[in-house]
């Protein structure tokens, strides 16, 4: 599945499904969010059991604030529409799989 681009007017459609919703928080100048990024995309590759959905920070910034973004890049993990999982800074595909679990 492809990475999807999340905002005001898609939030509801691609949040509100069945499946789980990893949301990638990022800016284009940003150096973590860009060694974070192939790897939120290589996950939607290969993962088509989750919606992989990404927020520039700043097209959006209602949108970051709604979940409290302070920092990028951030990954937020929604089950439900709600946040189940959350965390700041560039981080290894290992960790971002598993904050997918359970």
């Amino acid at each position: 599945m492809s990475v999807l681009k999340l905002g005001k007017e898609n939030y509801n459609e691609i949040v509100g499904g069945e499946k789980k919703v990893l949301v990638d928080f990022y800016a284009d100048w940003c150096g973590p969010c860009r060694m974070l990024s192939p790897i939120v995309d290589e996950i939607a590759g290969e993962r088509d059991d989750i919606v992989v959905a990404k927020v520039n920070v700043d097209d959006e910034p209602e949108l970051a604030q709604q979940f409290g973004v302070i920092s990028i890049p951030t990954l937020v993990v929604l089950d439900g529409g709600k946040v189940v999982k959350q965390s700041s800074g560039a981080r290894p595909k290992a960790d971002v799989l598993k904050m997918l679990e359970g």
